[in-house]
C-alpha cells in the first residue's frame, strides 16, 4: 500500500491538554460536518477495545492537516469549530498520551508517528502518514482511538450540550435557555462548553455570536471569562416568554434582599423582564417583602381568590409602579391590586340595633356633630357603620371612613366607635370630603380642615372662655401679630359660618 508522510510541524503543543480534549476535538469537527451538511447524526460507539467516531459527510483529506483557519466554519453560524489547528492539536496531544488513532475515509488513511524533521536531524516532529483509501465508497470519516479510557470519552462528551441531558426549556434568536440538572451551569457556545457558573439558575447555549465573544474564544475553548458572554446571555434571557423560566426567575427574586439569588438576578433588567412574562398570566401580585408584611389582610384575599405573590426587591418597585407587561397589559403590583379590590369591595353595615350599648352611646352624638358642622350636606344620603372597610390606596392600613360617592353614604368604621373623640373626628373628616369633594392629601382639603379646625375653636371660646381670660393670656402664648379674623375668612370653597359652632358640642367628647 503507498504511503506518504506530513509533517504535522508539531513538537510540544498545548501540554496541559488531557486526552479528553483531544476527543473533544474529533467530535465537534465530527458534529460540525454533520451540520455543514445536513447528513445522520455522528456516531460515538466502543467496539472491542477501541472507540470509534464517526460523521456521515463530505471525508476527511490530508489538506485538513494544514495549519489555516476554515473560511466555511468561519462564515457559519451554526458550527462549533472555528480554528484549522484544532485537528493537529488532537493529534497531538493522543500522541502525547499513547492514544493510537487511525482516520480513515474514501479519500485515504491518516495514522500518526514521530520522525526526523526533513533536513534537520537533530528536530523530531510529529509526521501524519497518509495511506491509499481502502473503500472509496466510503461515507463521511471515521476516527478509531486505541488506548483511550472509557472516562475519558465520557468526560469529552460532557463537554458538549447534545450529550449533556440538560432539557431546553426555550430557544431564542440568540440562543437557549437551559434547565439545570446538577452541578453548575454551563455556557455552551454553539453546543460545546466554553464555562461553567457555580451561582448561575440556568444553564445557556449561545448560538448567536457577537464580537466578544468571537475575539474571547481561544484555542482551547475553555475558561472563557464571563464578561465575553453577559451581555449574550441577558439576551437570551430577555428575550424569553417562556412561563417556567419567568417562575423559575421570580421565586429566586424572592431570595435577592437575602443575598442568596442567582447571579441573573443582579440583572434588574432581567428581574423586569421576569415579572412582565409572568403578569401575562394573570395570576399573580408582585409585592415587595415590606408591603405583604404589612398587608397581610389583602395578601390573603389575593391567595384566595387563586392569586399567587410574587416578592420583588424594592429596588424594583419603582420599576414595574404603573408599567405593563409584554402583552401590554397593567402589571399587578399592590396598588393596581388595591384598586382593583376597592372596585369589588362590598361593605359588611352594621345596623344600629346591632350595636353595643357603648357604640349607641357614641354613634347617637351624630346629630350634634352634624349641627356643629353646619348641618349635614345635601349630597350625604345616610351615615353608616361598617365592620369592614376598603384598604386605603399606597397604604398598610384599611380606611377608617370613607366618602362613598357612588351611594351618597359617609360609612365610618365600626372601630371608630371606641370613643365619641374619634368617631367625631372622622366624621368632620369625611363631612368635608363629601362637602367639598376635595380629596386627602391636597392643598385646598388641608385648608378646609384648617379652616374648619379654625372656626370650632373660635366658638369653643365664644361659649366657654370670658374676654378677660383671652386678653389674660393672648400676650404670654400668642404672636401680637395674629388676625384672628383670618381663621374664620369665609371663602366661597369652604364652609359657611353657622350658629351651630356656639353650641357646646365639645362636652360630648
Amino acid at each position: 500500500m503507498a504511503s506518504k508522510t506530513f509533517d504535522l510541524n508539531i513538537e510540544k503543543i498545548l501540554e496541559n491538554w488531557e486526552t479528553r480534549h483531544a476527543v473533544r476535538e474529533v467530535i465537534a469537527n465530527a458534529l460540525d460536518e454533520q451540520a455543514l451538511t445536513n447528513t445522520a447524526s455522528t456516531i460515538i460507539e466502543k467496539k472491542g477495545d477501541s472507540w470509534f467516531i464517526r460523521d456521515f459527510g463530505r471525508g476527511i483529506r490530508y489538506t485538513h492537516l494544514t495549519q489555516n483557519e476554515n473560511q466555511e466554519k468561519l462564515s457559519s453560524t451554526v458550527v462549533i469549530g472555528r480554528f484549522g489547528i484544532g485537528l493537529k492539536d488532537a493529534l497531538a496531544t493522543f500522541e502525547r498520551h499513547g492514544v493510537e488513532v487511525t482516520i480513515k475515509s474514501k479519500f485515504g488513511i491518516i495514522k500518526t508517528t514521530k520522525m526526523v524533521k526533513q533536513g534537520f536531524g537533530d528536530i523530531v516532529t510529529l509526521h501524519a502518514l497518509i495511506e491509499d483509501p481502502v473503500d472509496t465508497d466510503f461515507i463521511g470519516t471515521e476516527f478509531e482511538l486505541r488506548n483511550v479510557s472509557d472516562n475519558e470519552i465520557d468526560a469529552a462528551k460532557k463537554l458538549f450540550f447534545l450529550f449533556s441531558g440538560e432539557p431546553v426549556l426555550e430557544t431564542t434568536r440568540y440562543g437557549q435557555i437551559i434547565r439545570r440538572q446538577s452541578g453548575p451551569g454551563s455556557i455552551y457556545i454553539n453546543g460545546v462548553m466554553v464555562a461553567e457558573e457555580v451561582n448561575f439558575l440556568f444553564s445557556y447555549n449561545i448560538t448567536l455570536l457577537n464580537a466578544a465573544i468571537k475575539k474571547a474564544i481561544n484555542r482551547e475553548r475553555a475558561n472563557v471569562g464571563r464578561t465575553a458572554y453577559a451581555e449574550s446571555v441577558k439576551k437570551i434571557l430577555l428575550s424569553s416568554n417562556n412561563a417556567d423560566v419567568a417562575q423559575q426567575l421570580s421565586r429566586d427574586l424572592a431570595n435577592y434582599q437575602s443575598g442568596m439569588a442567582h447571579d441573573e438576578l443582579a440583572w434588574l433588567d432581567v428581574q423586569e423582564h421576569a415579572v412582565k412574562i409572568l403578569n401575562t398570566q394573570g395570576n399573580v401580585v408582585v409585592v415587595t417583602a415590606e408591603e405583604a408584611l404589612s398587608r397581610p389582610d389583602l395578601m390573603d384575599d389575593a391567595r384566595n381568590s387563586g392569586l399567587s405573590i410574587v416578592t420583588i426587591p424594592e429596588n424594583l418597585r419603582a420599576k414595574v409602579a404603573n408599567s405593563v407587561d409584554v402583552a401590554g397589559n397593567r402589571i399587578v403590583d399592590i396598588t393596581a391590586y388595591t384598586q382593583s379590590y376597592n372596585e369589588s369591595f362590598v361593605f359588611k353595615f352594621v345596623e344600629r340595633e346591632s350595636l353595643s350599648e357603648n357604640e349607641k352611646d357614641v354613634f347617637s352624638i351624630t346629630p350634634w356633630v352634624l349641627e356643629t358642622f353646619g348641618g349635614k350636606p345635601e349630597n350625604v344620603k345616610s351615615i353608616r357603620i361598617s365592620s369592614t372597610m376598603r384598604p386605603e390606596t399606597n397604604s398598610t392600613k384599611n380606611a377608617i371612613g370613607c366618602w362613598d360617592q357612588s351611594t351618597a353614604s359617609i360609612v365610618i368604621s365600626r372601630e371608630e366607635l371606641g370613643s365619641k373623640s374619634r368617631y367625631a373626628a372622622v366624621l368632620m373628616h369625611e363631612l368635608i370630603h363629601a362637602k367639598t369633594g376635595f380629596s386627602d392629601v391636597t392643598r385646598d382639603f388641608e385648608t378646609s380642615l384648617t379652616v374648619l379646625i379654625g372656626r370650632l375653636c373660635q366658638g369653643w371660646i365664644e361659649t366657654s372662655v370670658s374676654t378677660e381670660k383671652i386678653a389674660a393670656i393672648a400676650p404670654q402664648s400668642t404672636p401680637s401679630t395674629v388676625d384672628w379674623t383670618d381663621v374664620t375668612r369665609p371663602s366661597e370653597h369652604y364652609l359657611p359660618m353657622t350658629t351651630a359652632q356656639k353650641k357646646p358640642w365639645f362636652k360630648f367628647w
